[in-house]
């Protein structure tokens, strides 16, 4: 059903249950997965006026996609990692349409019922709203 998995990551502890998430559905559809970080760049500046912090930030992601695409490998799953600059919702997006990505698999909070608009402006939200393709929000 899905032969093209986006999996954006950030790194965090909450974005590896999407990565098993999207393992389990690569391997019963013999799938790729595509492992995606968007480095956030600061607005109202140019890229040269940061360049080393940003070189030492992707330095530091191309690291850490290696151990997420050794997992994936683990599991015969079969991996490709990339590290963009931008706006996150948008480079997703982006990298989605341009991939041609079936299904995005990422990480959402829990809506706070008391106060459900607060979460409406996430990534995830608008990942969600937006996307072309199939989209599977995990909590």
């Amino acid at each position: 059903m899905f032969q093209n998995i986006l999996v954006p990551t950030d790194f965090s502890e909450k974005n590896k249950h999407a990565l098993d998430i999207a393992i389990k559905i690569a391997q019963q559809d013999k799938a790729n997965i595509n492992l995606l970080h968007v480095i956030e760049v600061i607005n109202d500046t140019t890229f040269e006026e940061f360049k080393d912090f940003y070189m030492k930030l992707e330095k530091r992601s191309q690291d850490v996609m290696s151990t997420l695409s050794a997992s994936c490998q683990e599991s015969r799953v079969e991996t490709e990692q990339k590290v963009v600059y931008g706006n996150r919702a948008e480079e997703i997006l982006k990298f989605a349409t341009n991939h041609k990505i079936d299904l995005i698999v990422m990480n959402s909070h829990k809506i706070n019922l008391k106060n459900p608009v607060h979460g409406w402006g996430t990534i995830s939200y608008k990942v969600g709203v937006l996307s072309q393709c199939p989209v599977m929000l995990v909590k």
